[in-house]
């Protein structure tokens, strides 16, 4: 294929490698220059790697040396490299020596200072690490954004490349110098080492390494060095050292021949760091729980929503003379003869609420409950209610949240009564002690039943039938508790 560019056409060939947002391809000139053609497709923010096309006064950044279109992608030309980073790493094996590696480092770390306060690159990776003209070189700007610019089109926050990213772009927070400085410590310990900091079989492990996990212990790399390393991957954006501080502690960390008073100081320092990464670790570890926490509350809270509108739509269609009013937090009450039906708005569920080592194997997030209430009869029976829960409580579902119905009854064993049977729990001891493997004084009356917007037929009918048969009397105690067997239906430990 030929494309012309602002300087010359270019003959386009094999295929070298993809980047982050497009095609490599060989290159040659009309005048018989060798170089590197990136075809960027022309999609939605894709555009914005050609405002980096002229970085001027920043070291070790592979230039672009011509550049066009054609009808569906942009080009770019850039002079040929040797090869990446990750390609050179695969070459000898995984890992360099200390003096190698710190070559490398500084040359990145080089280029890292001049962008610091211009321009964060968000994608950091040996791949995108090229050898030119005797200097490893920064290339692929395809997510990058100018530093001070917080908003935009299309910033393709999401994308990143998942053994390199740090802590605040996995919960989507935003990207700063200390983002790439992250990367640059992924990349410092993997080639140190021969393996990322952090590696996993699925996406959920490297999230969670990244945002809580200890960075395991560097054993190919002097104290200074493996100290230095541990700033960068800090969790906390602020703790981390800046690209100009980089610069001067691989100086440093190139001459290894301390003494052995400056060795130990070293490792009394490197010490020191591992304990100051402690507290980030735990406060980043807490406020990362508060956000998934909090996200998935909003989930519950709209699936919620729409739960209770098509629960109270269906039963009012049905049963237009029923009184209807709302209930704080949400939910609602429909008044039908002599009953009440109550369903609650959801509230947050707080991990402590479980009580020292009472946790069920599985996490809530949300609760409420549906109460339906009848004049008390002459057994002192006065309806039943259900849980509500939004967990991740099915045998297999671990990490999938959702809305399950169940409820609880007293113990066979235990000799008490109760005004409503079945009956609804909030999270907590009680409940807990319900879904414990033993005997306990509470167990489940009704298996948990998990609640789709698409599929609440057969939960509508049998409150609709029990709102009828309460209405006029005919609501009685269950004729055999459990109702429906609850056995295998969640997760145990």
């Amino acid at each position: 294929m030929r494309v012309s560019c602002k300087n010359s056409t270019w003959q386009l060939s094999d295929l070298i490698g993809g980047g982050g947002y497009g095609q490599v391809l060989e290159a040659q000139s009309d005048s018989g220059i060798d170089g590197a053609a990136k075809l960027v497709p022309k999609e939605p923010g894709a555009e914005r790697e050609l405002l980096f096309a002229d970085l001027k006064g920043v070291r070790n950044v592979v230039p672009i040396i011509d550049d066009g279109e054609t009808d569906d992608a942009w080009v770019l030309v850039m002079p040929r490299a040797e090869h990446s980073l990750a390609d050179h790493l695969e070459k000898v094996g995984g890992s360099l020596d200390v003096g190698s590696a710190v070559e490398v480092l500084r040359d990145i770390a080089a280029t890292l200072a001049d962008l610091e306060g211009r321009v964060v690159h968000r994608d950091l990776k040996p791949a995108n690490v090229l050898l030119l003209g005797g200097h490893w070189c920064l290339a692929d700007f395809g997510i990058a954004r100018y530093a001070d610019v917080t908003t935009a089109p299309d910033t393709r926050k999401g994308a990143f490349s998942a053994p390199y990213a740090a802590p605040e772009r996995w919960s989507n927070e935003r990207a700063t110098a200390a983002t790439d400085v992250y990367s640059f410590g992924c990349i410092a310990y993997e080639i140190l080492e021969g393996v990322p900091p952090f590696q996993g079989q699925y996406i959920h492990d490297l999230r969670a390494a990244h945002m809580h996990g200890d960075v395991p212990h560097l054993v190919s790399a002097p104290a200074v060095l493996a100290a230095l390393v541990e700033e960068c991957l800090y969790k906390s954006p602020g703790a981390r050292p800046n690209a100009a501080n980089l610069i001067k502690r691989l100086e440093r960390a190139a001459d290894q021949a301390a003494s052995p008073g400056l060795a130990a100081l070293q490792e009394a320092n490197r010490a020191q760091v591992v304990r100051k990464a402690a507290p980030v670790r735990a406060e980043s570890i807490e406020q990362s729980e508060q956000q998934r926490r909090a996200g998935l509350f909003d989930a519950a809270t709209r699936s919620f929503t729409r739960i209770a509108e098509m629960f109270k739509d269906a039963l009012t269609t049905n049963a237009p003379g029923a009184g209807v009013q709302a209930v704080r937090g949400g939910g609602w009450e429909i008044r039908l003869g002599q009953a009440a039906l109550t369903l609650t708005g959801p509230k947050p569920t707080a991990e402590s609420t479980w009580g020292e080592g009472n946790r069920p194997a599985f996490d809530v997030i949300a609760h409420a409950e549906i109460d339906l209430r009848i004049p008390t009869d002459s057994y002192g029976y006065e309806g039943r209610g259900h849980s509500l829960w939004f967990c991740d409580a099915a045998p297999t579902g671990e990490g999938n949240y959702q809305w399950f119905e169940t409820a609880f009854m007293v113990s066979p064993l235990i000799n008490r009564s109760a005004r409503q049977d079945p009956f609804a729990f909030d999270p907590g001891t009680e409940a807990a002690k319900a879904l414990w493997n033993g005997i306990a004084e509470w167990q489940l009356a009704w298996p948990f039943t998990p609640l789709t917007v698409d599929d609440l037929g057969e939960f509508i009918g049998r409150w609709a039938g029990w709102l009828a048969a309460a209405s006029d009397g005919r609501l009685s105690h269950p004729s055999s508790m459990p109702e429906r067997r609850p056995e295998n239906s969640f997760r145990r430990r």
